[in-house]
């Protein structure tokens, strides 16, 4: 399985429905970096994905985007492959 990281927050509604899409699809391991305690991963994420909001998720190399990204990417059958790596 690919290795599966996520830009997110504590309290965000999307991060935890994202997390649990994942977990849904069979990813154990997510690499979570929490940018409300580290500011300087937030500023890491924006200058990496060039996108402000979270959560932001990527699958091996690839930046999948947010949580509607994500659920659309499973929604057209592309998610499972990418996870399989």
């Amino acid at each position: 399985m690919a290795h599966v990281k996520m830009y997110c927050t504590a309290v965000c509604p999307y991060c935890n429905m994202a997390e649990r899409l994942l977990a849904r699809k069979g990813v154990t391991d997510l690499e979570k970096i929490r940018v409300d305690l580290d500011p300087k991963r937030r500023e890491e994420m924006l200058q990496i994905t060039g996108r402000r909001t979270v959560p932001q998720i990527f699958i091996g190399e690839r930046h999948v985007g947010g949580f509607d990204d994500l659920a659309e990417l499973d929604a057209g059958g592309e998610l499972d492959p990418l996870l399989a790596g």
